[in-house]
């Protein structure tokens, strides 16, 4: 996991192929008005999902974590706290659903607090519970782009 402000995002750009276009999707004018939906940046290989929700207690849910695709998660409105934990250290709760891309797992997370001008980026190896609150819901505008996993050759 990273954790850190957009103002900083061109130094991890590197990490990853197609990062570089979800931070500039994220840094663009007028991106955080967007209305709830997908959006594609490269075809299904880099693309957003625009959501606003209301955040739910840690107690009740569980992280999950992905295989083909990396999450970079920004807040445009409200806050939100979010469970991290390796992914390594968790028992399988629910088995990967390939066609979803998801899995679910249950342990222990720790916790950080997601807010405007900062990202989160959560790798496969990264189990998180996003969306959750320590106090009362709050609503939360949230922008998600998935990046593809390169598969090694």
């Amino acid at each position: 996991m990273v954790l850190d402000l957009l103002t900083y995002a061109s130094r991890y750009a590197p990490l990853l192929p197609g990062l570089s276009d979800a931070f500039a999707f994220l840094q663009r004018p007028g991106t955080d008005l967007l209305p709830d939906g997908r959006y594609p940046i490269i075809g299904d290989r880099v693309f957003a999902l625009v959501q606003t929700y209301d955040t739910q207690p840690f107690a009740g849910g569980f992280p999950e974590a992905h295989r083909r695709y990396a999450d970079v998660q920004v807040v445009t409105a409200g806050s939100e706290w979010f469970g991290y934990a390796p992914l390594s250290d968790q028992p399988i709760e629910q088995p990967y659903d390939a066609a979803r891309d998801i899995l679910f797992v249950r342990g222990d997370t720790l916790p950080y607090r997601l807010t405007p001008g900062a990202f989160a980026l959560f790798l496969p190896h990264d189990a998180h519970l996003p969306g959750r609150t320590t106090t009362t819901p709050e609503r939360v505008r949230k922008i998600v782009v998935k990046i593809q996993i390169p598969t090694p050759t």
